[in-house]
């Protein structure tokens, strides 16, 4: 089957429902192509391309949940399903084992903002508003150092993929929250607050 080179997110969305059952795993990926887009954006890049890569980076993980088989085990079917070259290889470069060297800004992008969102929802969670509205970089830094807080989401692998990035490691936490803010809603956690400046 030829990949199709305009490629649709609701394309991508039928594998990601076809795929995942659990909604925090939905949730996580909505999170990463919210920060894609967000880069897309910013890097002045295809904003639908950035998006549906981070929609569908962990579409096998249900599947293949082992670092060795993720994103390798899943780039097959995602060829099958006609998804683009330079998605399934932005893809299988954020899975270190993988062996595809992160070249390009997509592919950086997507490393950088995959680790981050668990840790920025975590913290969003146990604020008393339970909302990103309020949540700034200030809030995350507190529960940095404490590496029993979320301690599925690696630090050290937060600032490499910053720093591969070439972003300043809290202005990217800063990023991804606004980026976040945008499905709120949709991620639950809206709150009643208003966004606050500092």
């Amino acid at each position: 089957m030829q990949p199709n080179p305009v490629y649709t997110r609701d394309a991508a969305l039928q594998i990601v429902q076809e795929y995942i059952q659990s909604h925090n795993l939905i949730n996580h990926m909505l999170s990463v192509e919210a920060a894609m887009r967000f880069y897309a954006r910013y890097f002045h890049e295809d904003e639908d391309l950035w998006g549906i890569t981070g929609l569908l980076h962990d579409f096998d993980w249900e599947k293949y949940p082992t670092l060795d088989q993720h994103g390798v085990a899943g780039a097959p079917i995602l060829r099958e399903r006609g998804v683009p070259e330079v998605i399934v290889q932005a893809i299988l470069s954020h899975v270190d084992s993988s062996g595809v060297a992160r070249e390009t800004t997509l592919q950086k992008a997507l490393f950088a903002c995959d680790e981050i969102t668990g840790l920025i929802t975590a913290v969003a969670l146990v604020r008393p508003s339970r909302s990103l509205m309020d949540l700034t970089s200030k809030s995350v830094k507190k529960k940095w150092k404490d590496k029993a807080f979320a301690a599925g989401a690696n630090r050290d692998e937060i600032e490499h993929a910053t720093q591969e990035l070439g972003i300043d490691l809290w202005q990217h936490v800063d990023n991804v929250i606004l980026a976040m803010r945008e499905i709120a809603s949709q991620l639950g956690l809206a709150g009643e607050t208003t966004p606050s400046v500092e």
